[in-house]
Parts: structure tokens; C-alpha cells; sequence
């Protein structure tokens, strides 16, 4: 299993949502943006507003996002930056593992990232 290697600075960020491409589920947002500089492996970021919820909320949900990218790291293609962004719509009682994990499968679907098994 791969380490993942996290979006720590501001400008990252800045970089992956104002040049990704946007992707939307039911709970989540997320943006996809090639990293050129880093072509095996995938960085990621997760941001969740202070309006959503207190820090013991918002740290659980950043566990649930970390956990289920974990399990699909093996499955996607690599050498792209994704940020997860919880919707502020999205309620807090609805953060639980599974459908986490479909709102992420959701969002691979449609970004196109699932390797394709060769026949």
C-alpha cells in the first residue's frame, strides 16, 4: 500500500481549484488537476468549512475521506493532485463510511480516474 502524500500549503490548494476540474456528488465536491511533476503518485487535500461543523466533526469527516481514498489508491491512476470539499449543504448526520464511499466511487466514475483492466 502506498503512502499518501497529502496538499499541505495554501497554494496548492489555490492551484487545484482554480485550474482542476470539478466534479460533484452528493456529499462531496472534488477537483482534479494533472500534477506534471509528480506522475506516480496522486496528492491529496481535503478542506472542510469551519461553518459546517465544530473541529471533532470536521477532523471525523477528514478521517472517513482519508480512510476511503486509502481503499480506492490502488485502483486510480496516478500523477494527479484531488481535493475533497465537503458540500456545506451536505448534513453532518450523513458523513458516515459508506456513503463516503460511494460518493467517492461516484466521483472516480465520472472524472474518468479508475484504471481500465486490460482484457
Amino acid at each position: 500500500m502506498k503512502k499518501t502524500k497529502m496538499l499541505k500549503k495554501n497554494y496548492e490548494f489555490k492551484r487545484v481549484l482554480s485550474k482542476g476540474n470539478y466534479f460533484s456528488g452528493r456529499y462531496m465536491e472534488a477537483f482534479v488537476k494533472p500534477n506534471y511533476y509528480l506522475e506516480n503518485q496522486n496528492l491529496l487535500g481535503i478542506a472542510i468549512s469551519v461553518k459546517i461543523a465544530k473541529a471533532v466533526k470536521r477532523n471525523k469527516i477528514k478521517r472517513l475521506i482519508r480512510e476511503n481514498y486509502k481503499n480506492y489508491e490502488e485502483t486510480i491512476k496516478s500523477g494527479n493532485s484531488i481535493v475533497f470539499l465537503w458540500k456545506k449543504k451536505a448534513k453532518i448526520e450523513n458523513a458516515t463510511f459508506e456513503n463516503i464511499k460511494k460518493d467517492m466511487k461516484y466521483i472516480f466514475d465520472k472524472a474518468k480516474l479508475f484504471i481500465e483492466e486490460k482484457k
